[in-house]
């Protein structure tokens, strides 16, 4: 754990080196940034350019957007960096991962913020998280993962490939072997390609977004589906169904929580109510923009967007949990 805190606190004290540089393109006025808390190529990138490409046209002024990846620690880093550091100038926001959302409640090390102030935007989507193996992989179903062993990808504490696995493991009994050391789930992909790890957990929209072919064909299984509530459009037993008792279902679904945050676009907390207002205005009239939609489309993403009251009232409600549930989860989620 002292190695984790040390590994956090390395990486806030780089990004804060890149701090001023970014301050000083948001204060020009000509540019709004737009951090993302992984590395190129996965589901949080892909959302993030695609958003880039059609908020500016919604804002005073018309700005061009700038996506920055700042990647680490699960995405804590890059939450922490838009709470503490980001310029409050309504030109500097984030996509920062869904399931840090939770950090502050279950004492992360790497959780730098308080999810109760910050400034929620939006979401394009919320999802469904799926736990995938491929088809030469010796787990093919949910009952395998009780008796054998499934090696996953692991982009670090804090997102949804190492949280999911790792508890469930603890609640339930799975046999999840998880690898860490991936920038992105776009890194796991070619892993799995590889033969070097035989599955992952991640959000069904970047599965099919960068590996299209990959369930239709059944080149990878869905074992199960996890979210806020079953999808429909999903064969797979939902994760609750995992549960022995009402204690183990109530455990899974605050594990779950996060996903119907979905891909949350946050600003700095205290920003003024002009700007603010602002921001939330553009990201609403992005997520109608006909143009915005088709080009989801093309990337085989589905829009189900939540504005930022919305995400507001859903982070209120997962930190009213009973506080003897958030206590048995803190060592499982941390």
């Amino acid at each position: 754990m002292m190695h984790f805190r040390k590994m956090v606190l390395g990486f806030l004290l780089a990004v804060l080196a890149i701090a001023p540089a970014a301050a000083q393109t948001a204060a020009s006025g000509k540019n709004l940034t737009i951090v993302v808390a992984f590395g190129p190529g996965g589901g949080y990138d892909v959302w993030a350019r695609l958003v880039s490409r059609h908020i500016g046209k919604h804002m005073p002024g018309n700005p061009s957007v700038i996506v920055q990846n700042m990647p680490g620690a699960g995405g804590y880093v890059a939450a922490s960096w838009i709470y503490n550091i980001a310029p409050k100038d309504g030109l500097t926001i984030a996509l920062i991962s869904r399931d840090v959302a939770v950090g502050p409640i279950i004492g992360a090390p790497g959780a730098r913020f308080d999810a109760l102030k910050m400034a929620w935007l939006g979401t394009p989507a919320t999802d469904t998280n799926v736990c995938i193996a491929n088809a030469s992989a010796a787990v093919q179903s949910v009952s395998d993962l009780y008796a054998k062993e499934l090696i996953v990808g692991d982009v670090g504490p804090g997102s949804g490939t190492h949280t999911y696995p790792a508890a469930l493991n603890a609640l339930v009994g799975t046999k999840f072997r998880l690898v860490s050391g991936f920038r992105s789930s776009a890194d796991v992909f070619l892993a799995m390609e590889r033969g070097e790890v035989d599955g992952i957990c991640e959000s069904l929209d970047s599965v099919i977004g960068k590996r299209p072919d990959w369930i239709s064909s059944g080149k990878v299984r869905i074992l199960f589906q996890g979210g806020s509530e079953p999808n429909p459009h999903v064969n797979a037993p939902f994760v609750t169904e995992l549960a022995k008792t009402s204690d183990e279902k109530a455990a899974i679904n605050f594990l779950y929580a996060g996903q119907g945050i979905g891909r949350p676009f946050v600003a700095p907390p205290g920003l003024p109510a002009d700007k603010l207002d602002a921001l939330r205005e553009a990201f609403g009239k992005t997520m109608r923009d006909p143009e915005f939609i088709e080009d989801a489309a093309r990337l085989k993403l589905e829009i189900e967007p939540k504005d930022g009251a919305h995400l507001e009232a859903l982070v209120q409600q997962i930190y009213a949990s009973p506080k003897e549930l958030v206590e048995k989860m803190k060592p499982l989620m941390q």
